[in-house]
């Protein structure tokens, strides 16, 4: 395989890793994720029932 071919594939491979990380970015921070992610992050809070 030649330098220039490893390179484009690095960089192919970056870019693949870059859109998962905008994907999973944009499906966290939307607002129909919003509700179930704050009762998530109550859980901790809550007292146990006995």
């Amino acid at each position: 395989m030649s330098e220039e071919t490893l390179g484009v594939l690095r960089g192919v491979a970056t870019l693949l890793a870059m859109i998962a990380f905008v994907g999973v970015c944009v499906w966290a921070y939307s607002r129909q994720r919003r509700n179930r992610f704050d009762a998530a992050a109550q859980l901790p809070l809550e007292e146990d029932q006995p």
